[in-house]
């Protein structure tokens, strides 16, 4: 005891000359940089309970077993070898994990594309660095290029060719840029060819759909918009405003190029247009469907590939939100049977003239739908909550809550030991979880605090059991 106090004692001398002869010490901040966390590995500590926006879905049959894939809007690429009760990540190595759309080769179901950057453009998206190809299930990738596009909306493989590959670019959400349009690739990715750019620097592809039995047959959708901190244009810079937006068809691979409007195929709504979707029924390719946002938005169906048009459902599902519900899909077997994802999915079995709500039951906010060819009872819909499995035509879903891939806005922690976490999540509400627990911190250990989309929460320093959310 005493030798510590001589100690203590020798310690304090040195301190108070040093401060009579040096003067005043100014306190150095720590340090804290990359080297400084360079050692720490990141850890997974979920939630999948609650998941987070999937931007797109693509499944293939693979020896009697269903692979899905899934993109994620800011969680990267994930694979499902036994139709989706357990899925693994296969993106996580790659500089962007924001998927705008996946796409499974025809012929090679081994051979995987990604385009990144998340398409269905809101204020929080997330932008990508290009197309990426993987030729072995997801295990490995290769950045093939489009590297300034930010956001792809859509990739299509020719089903006779895997070396053809069309990409359906936006491009860019806060600014003008050349990378905007379809491009296309004859050798499998290692170069592209633009074969359809917009009529200004703010247009770019929003949807593009291939003839399954004609592949060099295709409609492409073109969309003038950009956002801004305080608004968003779809279109014009008003409702009657001159707008870049237009529909074309191609019979030649994108050699050359028909614009469709009020003119030129008879039923389609004036201009000017703002967000377009399009798609081709799988089992009758002269049945096309359309989505235009205008003065009037519909839906508008063709039966003569094109050439004439038909009005259809303009109800408030086909509608609303049209910049962001922009998507369509046909049952493979039924061209009468359409489905439109929205706030909810909604489904057509007249061709179109009306749709009914199918979604109940699901989070909501979907984007995409795949239906399976043998069986189109059995659906896989993505949403802003995940992904949902229907095996009933959508009347009842099932969600697996086996994708960590929450969309945090901010988090913060307590002082507990060990501590909390707390987080606001994008339309998955406010939650605390554990930062660690014994055997692992599983699904149920995340607590649901309040609702909403979730942004900031802090517990109360002088009383935990307080929290204040917003």
């Amino acid at each position: 005891m005493r030798k510590s106090i001589r100690c203590f004692a020798a310690v304090t001398i040195v301190f108070v000359v040093t401060m009579i002869f040096a003067g005043p010490v100014p306190a150095q901040e720590a340090k804290f940089d990359s080297d400084t966390i360079s050692g720490l590995g990141a850890r997974n500590i979920g939630s999948a309970a609650m998941s987070g926006r999937v931007a797109a879905i693509a499944a293939v049959k693979e020896d009697g077993r269903l692979t899905v894939y899934i993109g994620a809007a800011s969680g990267g690429v994930w694979k499902s070898s036994n139709g989706g009760t357990t899925f693994k990540p296969v993106f996580d190595k790659e500089s962007a994990q924001s998927i705008g759309a996946v796409a499974i080769d025809p012929q090679a179901p081994k051979t995987i594309w990604a385009g990144t950057g998340e398409s269905w453009t809101r204020n929080s998206v997330s932008i990508g660095n290009g197309i990426y190809k993987s030729t072995d299930g997801g295990d490995s990738w290769t950045n093939m290029g489009l590297q300034n596009s930010e956001h792809i909306a859509k990739i299509i493989i020719d089903p006779k060719n895997s070396d053809t590959v069309y990409a359906c670019v936006p491009g860019k959400l806060w600014s003008d840029s050349e990378d905007r349009g379809v491009y296309k690739t004859t050798d499998g990715g290692k170069s592209w060819n633009k074969i359809l750019k917009g009529a200004n620097l703010s247009t770019g592809c929003s949807m593009i759909s291939m003839n399954p039995q004609d592949p060099k047959t295709l409609f492409a959708a073109m969309w003038d918009f950009r956002r801004k901190g305080w608004t968003f244009r779809s279109g014009g810079e008003n409702a009657t405003a001159a707008s870049g937006s237009g529909f074309f068809q191609t019979t030649d691979g994108g050699a050359t190029w028909k614009e469709l409007d009020d003119k030129s195929a008879k039923g389609l709504p004036a201009k000017p247009w703002g967000r377009i979707a399009v798609t081709i029924a799988p089992s009758k390719p002269n049945v096309v469907y359309a989505m235009i946002e205008s003065t009037r938005s519909a839906l508008f169906r063709s039966d003569d590939a094109g050439r004439t048009w038909e009005e259809r459902d303009r109800s408030n599902w086909m509608v609303w939100r049209p910049f962001y519900f922009a998507n369509l899909i046909v049952d493979p077997k039924n061209e009468n049977k359409v489905y439109k994802p929205d706030l909810t999915l909604i489904m057509s079995e007249d061709g179109g003239r009306s749709f009914s709500g199918i979604g109940n039951g699901a989070h909501g906010d979907f984007h995409d739908v795949w239906v399976n060819p043998d069986n189109s009872d059995h659906l896989i819909a993505c949403d802003d909550g995940g992904v949902w499995y229907s095996y009933d035509g959508g009347n009842t879903w099932w969600k697996g809550n086996n994708l960590p891939i929450s969309q945090f806005y901010h988090v913060s922690v307590d002082s507990a030991d060990p501590y909390h976490v707390f987080g606001g999540l994008q339309d998955n509400s406010v939650w605390i979880g554990d930062s660690q627990y014994p055997g692992g911190i599983s699904n149920g250990r995340w607590e649901n605090i309040f609702g909403g989309d979730g942004f900031w929460v802090f517990p109360d320093p002088a009383d935990a059991n307080y929290v204040y959310a917003k």
